[in-house]
């Protein structure tokens, strides 16, 4: 009897997600803690902690794996989804178990490359601290594995036939059968096997155009980009005749980037903001200072939206954790009409991607092996134009709507400034920290993790210790999609550039184009197009490596470049009719699509010209950093 009741007891499967949870965020902790120890150590006793680097790179690699993970059970990875937006419930419905098979297909693929990669690829002997290199590994085809099981668990949920997802597992399986013969017989595969293996490549080759556009459609219709750029990795590298667990490797040597740690922290840190009173404060405070000027709350919506996307690094949390306080204080309590309101807010969602500590900057600097201090001061003097001209806007708006204003009140400003106080101190401790060498960036990051933890939950206590865990579960979907997406665009990246397309194209474009004006007309449009079906770290890894070998061509300078490619790309998160933040703004604000294209379509014309403007005028961006290198 006893035996019985055993089995009939339900799997414990809560236990191990909360096993799951606990691993990632205390990955999360370790990331946050150990450059902030090593930066003490360094400073006070002149060394810093051993194989501290080797831990934090594999913590990130962790991180990396347990939040695509984490992300996978919660469905919030990042795609398009032109379907989800315009089909109608049946067609969703298709589209959405098609999307959930392919995904659960490519996943198990590139698990078994994972696993190869991990048996051949590692070193047993080489030590992480106390840990081997292989057991670090190891979250790479157990990760990839479980969001495979999970894609295809989901489609129970859409009740059609159990027996499709087992089929997508093995096809799969089946089609990973190199990695497989690897794995089990390492380079030794027997002749019997070889047939089947060539057939497979072979078959890769004849299929490679039409799997191609398949994948294209695929991200269309709302596969998860970062699945879509693993489908194209594994199908053009096997169709090339390459060893695809180069795909595994490709994700493992990202995600063990010590640049890339700046990622989830800052990440982390936006969301400790958004999560708590800060905004709230921040907006009180800024209204205090500004509003009795024409166009004050203008100003003071400006600035805080530049706040909260240079820290966040993605534009869509702005809108979703700001966009409602704003949105009440422009439109009740100082009167804006709505339509301007919600154009303002959708604008302005990711204008602070220029300013540090922006992670799309952090991302274009390592992409392009450009300074990131250098790519960071590109940044500030483009970005404070972007940040004008809205605000010259709005002040004409607001003069011309009669908008009233409020009498400045000192007490009242001095208060607000009190409260608001360690917020505002943030940016400027860790700007001052970082510009002055005093930190590294990585070390800057867990610093300022640190600084808005104890902010925000000891001295506000907007944040009872026991509501951690709802800080980082809402920070783990951010940071699992950007990194599933940086791991495999970079899977993809490789390929890229191992077939010499960059050279290809710089010899065709320069046949094609002899202006460098004309160069830079041609690849704004392009961006624009990029920035409006792409998200922007997609981008970076995928686009950006094309692109550099054209600027080096036409004599751009490495940081002009840079800063263009993230100008254009937030512009294009504007552009109808795929734009990230029009989405987000139709959500947000329960407001119709096309409204929100209307309501956008002015503040999206000022920041056109500001694209063409930094385009077409160099010094904006490479006066700071010119200035820097002159200096003795």
């Amino acid at each position: 009897m006893d035996r019985e009741l055993k089995a009939e007891k339900p799997f414990p499967w809560g236990m191990l997600h909360r096993l799951e949870q606990g691993l990632g965020y205390a990955s999360l902790i370790c990331l946050t803690l150990l450059p902030v120890a090593d930066a003490f150590a360094r400073i006070i006793f002149k060394t810093g902690i051993p194989a501290s680097n080797g831990l934090m790179i594999h913590c990130l690699l962790v991180v990396g794996l347990i939040s695509g993970m984490l992300t996978t059970k919660t469905e919030e990875h990042l795609s398009i989804g032109l379907v989800a937006t315009f089909g109608n419930p049946k067609t969703k419905e298709r589209f959405m178990l098609a999307h959930k098979l392919l995904s659960a297909c490519i996943l198990i693929q590139i698990a078994w490359c994972g696993a190869s990669f991990v048996l051949i690829g590692l070193s047993p002997w080489r030590m992480i601290g106390f840990i081997p290199n292989q057991i670090f590994g190891l979250i790479i085809p157990l990760g990839y594995a479980v969001m495979a099981f999970r894609f295809a668990a989901n489609t129970a949920l859409i009740g059609k036939a159990k027996v499709l997802p087992v089929l997508a597992l093995l096809l799969g399986t089946l089609c990973a059968l190199p990695m497989l013969a690897k794995i089990c017989w390492g380079f030794d595969v027997p002749d019997r096997l070889y047939a089947f293996i060539d057939f497979w490549y072979t078959l890769a080759y004849y299929l490679r155009v039409p799997g191609v556009i398949l994948l294209l459609l695929a991200a269309l219709a709302g596969t998860p980009l970062f699945v879509v750029m693993g489908g194209l990795a594994l199908l053009l590298i096997q169709s090339a005749g390459g060893e695809v667990d180069v795909v595994a490797n490709q994700v493992y040597t990202t995600l063990t980037k010590d640049s890339f740690i700046a990622i989830p922290l800052f990440t982390l840190v936006g969301f400790f903001l958004s999560e708590s009173k800060a905004g709230e404060r921040l907006v009180h405070t800024f209204r205090s200072l500004f509003s009795w000027l024409p166009g004050g709350m203008i100003i003071a919506t400006v600035l805080i939206c530049a706040f909260f996307a240079s820290f966040t690094g993605a534009s869509g949390v702005t809108i979703l954790a700001l966009g409602g306080i704003l949105y009440t204080v422009l439109t009740s309590h100082v009167q804006y009409p709505q339509r301007f309101s919600i154009g303002l807010l959708t604008s302005v969602g990711s204008i602070g991607l220029l300013f540090p500590p922006s992670i799309p900057i952090i991302l274009v600097g390592t992409a392009s092996m450009t300074n990131v201090f250098h790519m960071f001061l590109g940044g500030i003097i483009p970005g404070l134009i972007l940040v004008a001209g809205v605000i010259i806007f709005g002040i004409i708006a607001s003069i011309k709507t009669k908008i009233p204003v409020e009498p400045f009140k000192p007490s009242k400003a001095l208060a607000a400034l009190q409260e608001s106080a360690f917020e505002i101190l943030l940016p400027v401790l860790l700007i001052g920290g970082y510009f002055s060498g005093l930190l590294s960036l990585i070390e800057t990051g867990g610093v300022a993790v640190l600084y808005i933890f104890m902010v925000e939950v000891f001295i506000h206590r907007d944040i009872p210790l026991r509501d951690l865990g709802r800080v980082f579960s809402k920070a783990i979907p951010i940071i699992g999609g950007v990194l599933s997406i940086l791991a495999l665009a970079q899977a993809l990246s490789y390929y890229i550039v191992d077939t010499q397309a960059p050279e290809a194209l710089v010899r065709w474009m320069q046949s094609a184009i002899k202006s460098k004006y004309l160069f830079l007309l041609f690849l704004n449009l392009s961006l624009l197009v990029v920035g409006c079906l792409m998200d922007i770290f997609s981008a970076i890894l995928i686009v950006l490596p094309l692109i550099l070998p054209l600027g080096t061509a036409y004599g751009i300078d490495p940081v002009h470049l840079g800063i263009i490619f993230i100008t254009n790309l937030e512009v294009g998160f504007l552009t109808p009719p795929v734009g990230m933040n029009l989405f987000l703004a139709a959500y947000r604000f329960n407001t119709p699509f096309a409204a929100i294209c209307r309501y956008v379509f002015p503040f999206l014309l000022i920041q056109f010209a500001v694209v063409l403007l930094v385009t077409y005028v160099p010094w904006f961006s490479t006066f700071l950093p010119h200035l820097l290198a002159s200096m003795p």
